[in-house]
């Protein structure tokens, strides 16, 4: 298999689809970005990791990474090797004891552990060529400054309580939550958490 390191990752508000995010992954210094639309939960995840904030209370991607830690687990790399029905699929290549295991892995899962490991995150060529698509970083930017992010890349609680307003009113009471704990994390946030958070 034809493998490449994908070094840069970038995310945007997805305005096509409500409550999406667009993850893109692509070469460093390539044009070429694979774009992954992914939900709020991961989307808020992997910000995170990228920013390298700490909440008061660990994510479900912190608590594995703990998990994994304690019982001597590492993740030497994670892999984006499949793209089928407009699905991405993703496996972690695990060690421990000098044995390793692959596991299958949504690619947001597996973006948001290869961050907290600090492990290679990789792509099979041929999904690259598939799904890849040419766009410059500035019209990333501009499609940011839109929607979720700002040009220093930190996420609004404005826009935070927006969607938080809209998912009550359409009664999705899981992302309400998930929503409802991000805007707490943010305005409970000590003054050094503040001011390296996303």
């Amino acid at each position: 298999m034809n493998k490449i390191v994908l070094e840069e990752i970038r995310l945007s508000y997805y305005s096509s689809q409500n409550g999406a995010y667009a993850l893109f992954l692509s070469e460093k210094g390539s044009k070429m970005k694979m774009p992954i639309i992914i939900g709020t939960a991961e989307a808020q995840s992997i910000a995170l990791a990228t920013e390298n904030h700490r909440g008061r209370r660990p994510l479900t991607h912190d608590l594995f990474k703990t998990f994994a830690d304690i019982y001597l687990i590492n993740i030497r790399e994670v892999c984006i090797d499949r793209f089928l029905d407009g699905v991405f699929y993703a496996r972690l290549v695990c060690e421990k004891d000098g044995m390793t295991t692959i596991i299958d892995a949504r690619a947001s899962d597996a973006v948001a552990l290869a961050l907290r490991f600090r492990c290679p995150i990789l792509a099979n060529r041929d999904v690259m060529d598939e799904t890849g698509i040419v766009i410059e970083s500035n019209d990333i930017e501009e499609f940011d400054e839109k929607n979720l992010r700002k040009d220093n890349g930190e996420i609004t609680l404005e826009l935070l309580e927006e969607q938080l307003d809209e998912a009550i009113e359409n009664e999705d009471f899981e992302k309400a939550v998930i929503l409802r704990d991000a805007i707490l994390e943010i305005k409970t946030a000590s003054p050094e958490q503040k001011s390296d958070k996303i």
